[in-house]
């Protein structure tokens, strides 16, 4: 049987050379995007998609619209209980607003 110190010294060599393979491997699959990517002559956005915050051309961001939950009764303005509370529901109790 193999002493502690024989299996600890196996262990860092096979620790290597995972680590080499691992490399070796890495820069290999990083050499085929580069030469697909070339080949094909493809953009960063073609290979990702949009980056964050912007838009593809093209498409529209569809908003669905909430239904009202508290209406005003001397003005008839609505409000559906998302962002900041209008003025004529500040500081006032809401549930006599809620629409039925």
């Amino acid at each position: 049987m193999a002493s502690l110190k024989e299996l600890m010294a196996q262990q860092i060599a096979l620790a290597k050379q995972i680590e080499d393979l691992r490399s070796k491997e890495h820069a290999e699959a990083i050499a085929k995007v580069q030469a697909l990517i070339a080949e094909h002559m493809l953009t960063q956005q073609d290979v990702f998609g949009t980056s964050r915050g912007r838009k593809a051309s093209g498409v529209k961001k569809v908003k669905s619209k909430v239904a009202a939950k508290y209406r005003d009764p001397e003005t008839g303005k609505e409000w559906s209980g998302r962002g900041i509370a209008p003025k004529w529901l500040a500081g006032k109790d809401k549930t006599k607003y809620l629409i039925a």
